[in-house]
């Protein structure tokens, strides 16, 4: 999988991508993550990539040129699946959509920035557009790294166990249930029993009913849905 990432401040996902499982499956060669400073697709001179918005208002508004020189020059090296603009206006990111882009060969991601960017570009070359929750931050890059995290992580061969990401929550629509490790006694707070059973059978059917009970107490929503 390939990943390019547009944005106007490549510093901010220099952290995210540098450790822990994204980084091994780069390593590995599962995904090939690419960040591009929109700026350097700027005829500016001082490489400004932004104006004011037409009708007035607060605010900047990012300037089609760059993004659809950047977006081109992209398309020119291969071709990709999804053109994603991180925006709060998208649809919420879930599992499910991580499920389907993990399944996808190649992804642009645009970080919105200022006000936005301007609409033609939303309606000329975006596919997707995705929020990761009802607030708004000071860029899209935060968002872009979640879903990258999130997508990369269920390549297989990212994680040391290939069954370890079946049992996340919201997988199959309830949150995880509780978990524990070593020591079984800690200040009087003992382990299930169940758990040190060796039971698998009923080991599953705890896990299933604390799972469906978690849900129940903290997001009774997904219920629903």
């Amino acid at each position: 999988m390939r990943i390019d990432i547009i944005t106007v401040l490549p510093e901010l996902l220099d952290g995210p991508f540098a450790h822990s499982i994204v980084k091994r499956a780069a390593e590995k060669g599962l995904v090939e993550i690419n960040v591009h400073n929109l700026r350097e697709y700027s005829t500016n001179k001082h490489r400004k990539v932004d104006d004011y918005a037409f009708g007035g208002g607060a605010g900047m508004v990012m300037q089609c040129e760059p993004i659809a020189r950047c977006i081109r020059a992209l398309q020119s090296e291969c071709d990709y699946d999804e053109i994603i603009y991180m925006s709060p206006d998208g649809v919420r990111f879930e599992q499910s959509i991580a499920n389907e882009l993990s399944l996808k060969g190649n992804l642009i991601i645009l970080c919105g920035h200022y006000k936005g960017v301007d609409e033609r570009i939303r309606e000329k070359f975006i596919t997707r557009e995705i929020s990761i929750g009802d607030y708004v931050l000071s860029g899209g890059e935060l968002g872009a790294a979640v879903l990258t995290d999130a997508v990369v992580r269920l390549l297989p061969g990212s994680l040391g166990d290939e069954t370890s990401a079946l049992t996340d929550s919201f997988q199959d629509g309830l949150v995880a249930p509780p978990v524990y490790t070593r020591p079984a006694d800690f200040e009087g707070m003992k382990v299930p029993e169940v758990l040190m059973s060796g039971h698998e059978s009923k080991i599953e059917q705890w896990r299933f009913e604390q799972a469906v009970k978690r849900t129940k107490e903290r997001r009774p929503e997904l219920l629903k849905e």
